[in-house]
């Protein structure tokens, strides 16, 4: 995990793709229906049916959080793969951390924390103040507003010009991120999950299937 670790600060990699939440102050389950994201056949799946009690604010807020654990899965995942295969290479700490990922976080040297809290806390900061009012300006009932003016994800980082502007193009791209943040999400569940129950890494894992 000595990658993931590092890669997971960058969780905006992708945060040229805003999301396009639906625009209503009462019950948005009926239009959800073509909201980004959503693709036959499934189309919305909501089986707690949250929708139906969300005002937009909560639907927003709802999709900033689903971006954000996307994108840290997503880079997660590689960390997890990339972590293992150059693990005893030198590459990081002297070669000196090896074994199954998520034995890694707990041979990282001490001193790496300060800089990992450090950047973390630097970054959600920025974050907030990108994205969300000031919490002594939300009423007491409703905890963490998103600004008006920004659109769940949208932190303005797009270094490689990868956004569209045709609005059907974004669309599709929006689709694609939330949808491979979606089973990135359930990979590196399922990468813990192994790995915690037979302490085997989840490269080792595949060479030992082929």
């Amino acid at each position: 995990m000595k990658l993931t670790l590092i890669t997971t600060l960058f969780a905006s990699a992708a945060a040229f793709a805003p999301s396009k939440v639906a625009q209503s102050s009462t019950s948005l389950s009926a239009s959800l229906d073509g909201v980004t994201g959503s693709l036959d056949p499934m189309g919305v799946f909501d089986p707690l049916n949250l929708a139906e009690k969300a005002t937009d604010a909560t639907l927003a807020r709802y999709r900033e959080a689903e971006l954000a654990h996307g994108r840290v899965a997503m880079l997660a995942v590689v960390g997890f793969l990339v972590g293992e295969k150059v693990e005893g290479s030198g590459f990081f700490f002297d070669a000196s951390i090896s074994g199954p990922a998520i034995t890694h976080i707990t041979q990282v040297p001490d001193g790496f924390w300060a800089v990992i809290i450090a950047f973390i806390g630097a970054y959600e900061a920025s974050r907030a103040e990108a994205g969300w009012v000031d919490p002594a300006d939300c009423p007491v009932d409703q905890p963490g507003l998103l600004l008006d003016d920004y659109a769940p994800g949208d932190l303005k980082f797009d270094p490689f010009g990868l956004m569209p502007d045709d609005a059907e193009e974004f669309d599709i791209m929006q689709t694609k991120e939330l949808q491979n943040g979606r089973l990135a999400m359930l990979a590196a569940a399922g990468f813990l999950a192994q790995e915690a129950v037979d302490g085997k890494g989840i490269i080792e894992h595949f060479t030992a299937s082929a």
